[in-house]
């Protein structure tokens, strides 16, 4: 008896902290669905899901004024998270395309974290993307070197060379990377193209993402 109520108690405290670890992020999606109800979210749009690189850009429909887009970015989330909201983030939609920015969140969390792990949490989404839309363009914007994490970077690079390989075996799919658009003539970051923190991007820096990510829109 003694040992069924120890495993009944363990399972409760994981249980309890795996929902409590994904509420996190449970405001952000509610307010996507307040949003949903209020404006009726347009069909072929372009859908950009992902962390603190789309949630900041709040200007980005200016960048692409010809493009119907839904952005659907929310700070700090990792991949895992994506997982976690997948239902959330895509039933509600009808797009011509999703772009994926999100995994460095992910080492920030965890600085141990193996590249292989991070690149597995991202097929895992791409699978449950392609569930729901077995046809669509699905891009995935390689994972930016930020200053502040340089300590990260290896991994990072690896996460990117794997999931670059990985999209380009898919059909209807595109690894868009913005390493080389960041670079000095040097081969360098640019640090002018980040805010203080050395994290996000300042206006020139979405800029020059707009201008890679342009080519691949649909």
């Amino acid at each position: 008896m003694k040992k069924i109520l120890s495993a009944f108690l363990l399972l409760s405290f994981a249980l309890f902290f795996s929902q409590k670890e994904k509420s996190v992020f449970w405001q952000d999606i509610q307010n996507f669905k307040k949003l949903d109800q209020k404006t009726p979210p347009p069909k072929d749009a372009i859908l950009l899901i992902g962390s603190s690189s789309f949630t900041r850009w709040t200007d980005i429909a200016s960048y692409f004024p010809d493009k119907t887009l839904i952005n659907r970015g929310f700070g700090g989330s990792r991949l895992t998270d994506l997982n976690d909201f997948a239902t959330d983030l895509l039933d509600p939609y009808q797009p011509k395309q999703i772009i994926i920015y999100c995994g460095d969140n992910d080492f920030a969390d965890n600085h141990q974290l193996k590249a292989k792990v991070v690149v597995e949490r991202y097929k895992t989404f791409y699978k449950k993307v392609r569930e729901r839309f077995p046809d669509i363009e699905i891009d995935y914007i390689s994972i930016k070197f930020s200053p502040s994490r340089k300590i990260l970077w290896p991994q990072m690079k690896e996460t990117n060379k794997k999931i670059a390989a990985f999209m380009k075996k898919e059909k209807n799919a595109e690894y868009i990377d913005i390493t080389k658009a960041m670079e000095d003539a040097n081969g360098n970051v640019r640090r002018d193209l980040f805010l203080e923190d050395m994290l996000h991007l300042t206006p020139e820096g979405n800029k020059i993402w707009a201008d890679v990510i342009r080519p691949y829109m649909k």
